[in-house]
């Protein structure tokens, strides 16, 4: 099964969640990263959570290896197994080519790396870890929502069945013991699945970077910002 697109040429313009995530917030703010390469300023980014983000890969890995599910979703009674194609998921996760789809039309491509994957029958299940310092309030998963979308609709156009939903898994610190381990409780999250919505998030975005700058948002602190310089 063919999972990267065909590329003669280098892509227009390469999307991922993020920027999406940047579209739906500011338009403007979307363009001018993607056309001028012109971000929003931002400060230092915490490593911790990409630190934790990589132990819990090698720890599910290490559990992969014998074929049997880590006791975080044992103890939440997750009833599928870990994707087995191990070279396969080393792609999807890798931040620079991760699952791609190209909208021949436009020659620009949507790509997302996945934490990891679940198989259920013949569907995949995307999962996804999130690190939190407190407690999972009720719109906490609501955050991630387009994150999950896109993951699913990249897996369908590269020709997999995904079921109609996705987990969140929330690792949380609960306290530390006389050792100085941390002790990590967790939360598992499912999350229905919107394609439509990521497709037409995906081919609005296209229909942006093809026309002139959006005007000014009213909402973005940034368009404030900038136009008040």
């Amino acid at each position: 099964m063919n999972t990267m697109p065909h590329q003669k040429t280098k892509p227009l313009y390469m999307l991922s969640p993020s920027s999406l995530n940047l579209l739906q917030d500011c338009p403007r703010c979307f363009w001018l990263s993607m056309v001028k390469k012109q971000k929003r300023p931002s400060g230092a980014f915490p490593s911790l959570p990409s630190g934790v983000d990589h132990l819990l890969k090698m720890h599910f890995d290490r559990h992969r290896a014998k074929g049997e599910l880590p006791p975080e979703l044992n103890h939440h009674r997750v009833e599928a197994r870990l994707f087995a194609d191990m070279e396969l998921l080393k792609l999807w996760r890798n931040n620079f080519k991760g699952i791609q789809y190209i909208d021949e039309k436009s020659g620009i491509l949507l790509r997302g790396a996945v934490d990891d994957l679940l198989e259920h029958g013949s569907k995949l299940i995307v999962l996804d870890y999130k690190t939190r310092g407190f407690p999972v309030k009720d719109d906490t998963s609501a955050h991630y929502q387009d994150q999950l979308n896109i993951y699913n609709f990249l897996l369908r156009k590269n020709g997999y069945e995904t079921e109609d939903f996705a987990y969140l898994l929330f690792f949380i610190p609960e306290s530390i013991s006389e050792t100085g381990h941390f002790v990590f409780h967790t939360e598992l999250v499912k999350m229905a699945i919107n394609i439509r919505h990521a497709e037409e998030l995906f081919h609005r975005a296209i229909d942006i970077l093809q026309n002139g700058i959006p005007d000014v948002s009213e909402k973005c602190g940034f368009c404030k910002w900038a136009n008040n310089e």
